[in-house]
């Protein structure tokens, strides 16, 4: 005998219904379909589960390609990790297909970029060097982007455009595999942000402030140029940038909203290892709060962009 007050609540007058006559978020028609060593790319991507991330994935694919099909905008903001695992190849397919239609970048993306032309090898081992006092030193990097920033600042042109400018004109070895040589190229705007001090070109002695800050500033209000094309249909996806490029974003929808061009019914992305406050926050819900829709997808870039890739690439069949 319990000595509490208290006793169980009595069950037994419960009520319950048919569980067919209940509505179900799963059913059995969007579970994963096993595929064989034959199966095609198409095959296996519908064999996915049509449930959480992967049926969002489908769901951004498809918007991608409808905006390409409208002529909207689809602008991708890439971190630099991005393009150290080895996805430029990716990016710059999809820039020739018309599904990418600028590029954002921070400076680290910017810089690696710049070294993959350059000598086809980045990213160099931190803690090896940091020591030592050499991290960041790397002579060519520091003193080439930097002079191309002041080119640019004197012509009036934005970094990206300049560090493409200055690649074609060096045409390194390796140009092919850089996302900046190809679009400039191409004729395909890439935008770099920058925060003076967190690139290792800001601690070259060469390093020039005011072009630095001309040249980034330009593009920054180019970028809000380009933000006014994702009006009824564009798409932004933002990259692995966890910080820089969701502020810049959020600085562009406000800009152009201010010079009172209509911004609205467009999607959004984020793609990261984590989820954190200021993608979520200035990428995914505020901007099309109310007006468009915001996606997030948690995992590696270098299996969950090739995935994305796929998607398109199938969906525009």
């Amino acid at each position: 005998m319990s000595r509490y007050v208290e006793k169980p609540l009595d069950l037994s007058k419960i009520k319950t219904y048919p569980l067919a006559s209940r509505p179900s978020k799963v059913t059995v028609n969007d579970f994963a379909k096993p595929v064989g060593a034959s199966s095609t790319l198409k095959e296996f991507l519908a064999g996915l589960p049509n449930i959480l991330a992967a049926g969002e994935l489908a769901e951004l694919a498809k918007l991608i390609t409808e905006a390409k099909g409208r002529g909207r905008a689809i602008i991708a903001g890439l971190g630099g990790h991005v393009v150290k695992t080895g996805l430029s190849p990716v990016l710059i397919d999809l820039m020739e297909r018309g599904f990418v239609t600028a590029f954002a970048m921070n400076g680290s993306a910017m810089i690696h970029d710049f070294e993959i032309a350059l000598a086809g090898a980045t990213s160099e081992d931190v803690d090896a060097v940091l020591g030592s006092g050499q991290f960041g030193m790397a002579e060519e990097t520091g003193r080439i982007i930097n002079e191309a920033a002041r080119s640019g600042s004197a012509d009036h042109i934005g970094m990206g455009e300049a560090i493409g400018r200055e690649l074609d004109r060096m045409n390194p070895p390796h140009a092919q595999s850089s996302l900046l040589w190809s679009a400039y190229r191409a004729g395909v705007p890439v935008t770099v942000h920058v925060a003076i001090g967190t690139d290792i070109v800001h601690i070259h002695p060469n390093a020039d402030g005011a072009a630095t800050g001309d040249t980034t500033l330009t593009d920054f209000r180019l970028l809000c140029s380009l933000v006014r094309g994702l009006n009824d249909g564009g798409m932004y996806l933002n990259l692995g940038s966890a910080v820089v490029l969701p502020e810049v974003f959020l600085k562009t929808v406000t800009v152009v909203r201010n010079l009172g061009f209509a911004l609205q019914g467009f999607a959004t992305a984020n793609f990261d290892f984590i989820q954190q406050y200021r993608p979520l926050t200035n990428v995914v819900r505020r901007p099309v709060a109310g007006t468009g829709r915001g996606f997030s997808f948690t995992g590696h870039h270098e299996i969950m962009i090739p995935l994305l890739a796929a998607f398109i690439a199938t969906s525009d069949q």
